[in-house]
């Protein structure tokens, strides 16, 4: 295995999390930044009303995007396993 091969498989990784992590994050900076101007203009400072609001959101984003995150991380870990003779030998 060369050092380009592990490069190449660190950044196949690291593409693989941002891709299956970005819609629970985009998701939650939405639903913040939605807050943070209702906040902002009602002038209620109150830390638990975001929490809520996050929290449903996350989850109805589980629900919708969940099975296209699995499906996504079970190819990459069945493309790495499949590939791991051909690195070896």
């Amino acid at each position: 295995m060369t050092p380009d091969t592990v490069i190449d498989l660190g950044q196949h990784a690291l593409r693989i999390a941002v891709l299956i992590a970005s819609p629970l994050l985009l998701v939650a900076l939405a639903i913040g930044l939605v807050i943070g101007f209702f906040q902002a203009a009602t002038q209620i400072n109150e830390q638990t009303l975001s929490f809520i609001p996050k929290l449903g959101a996350l989850v109805a984003t589980l629900f919708i995007a969940g099975p296209w995150m699995l499906q996504t991380l079970l190819s990459y870990t069945r493309q790495l396993i499949m590939s791991i003779p051909g690195m070896i030998g």
